[in-house]
């Protein structure tokens, strides 16, 4: 398999990031702190909008809305330690008007070392609820009818 490129790739309806494990990631006993794993997940995410044609960064500068995590359900499965290279998975789920529910999973080598679920939704500047930008919204619906 060759490298992904720094956003990372999509295939079959899964964007893939690399990511590697760091001394500021762990505890003292070289095991990633629990509260890491968000980051990196967030992370997945963010180069997910980027791979599919959406500059989250550029939406919130504009004041259009930002989305935000309003639900999420986390099972921890493994440890991932210091120097470890893992892989984040990020999948769509469904999409509504203004909310996405989003699949995400940490693996180390194909071993799944985290899965959680999770409910983005969208909101204007405000903090409100509104409706995902329509161009959004097509992406969305194209990746969920490339899933097998």
């Amino acid at each position: 398999m060759s490298p992904l490129p720094p956003s990372g790739a999509i295939d079959g309806g899964i964007h893939r990031l690399p990511a590697r494990v760091y001394f500021e990631d762990t505890d003292t006993a070289g095991i990633m702190y629990h509260a890491k794993y968000l980051h990196f997940m967030e992370r997945g995410r963010t180069e997910f909008l980027r791979v599919v044609g959406i500059d989250h960064g550029a939406a919130v500068k504009a004041g259009v809305g930002a989305y935000a995590v309003t639900e999420m359900q986390i099972k921890w499965l493994r440890p991932a330690r210091l120097d470890d290279v893992l892989t984040i998975e990020t999948r769509l789920l469904s999409v509504r008007a203004a909310a996405c529910a989003i699949a995400q999973r940490i693996t180390r080598a194909g071993e799944p070392l985290l899965d959680a679920t999770l409910v983005a939704a969208f909101l204007d500047p405000a903090g409100r609820p509104r409706r995902q930008p329509r161009y959004w919204m097509a992406r969305f619906h194209e990746l969920l009818a490339q899933e097998p």
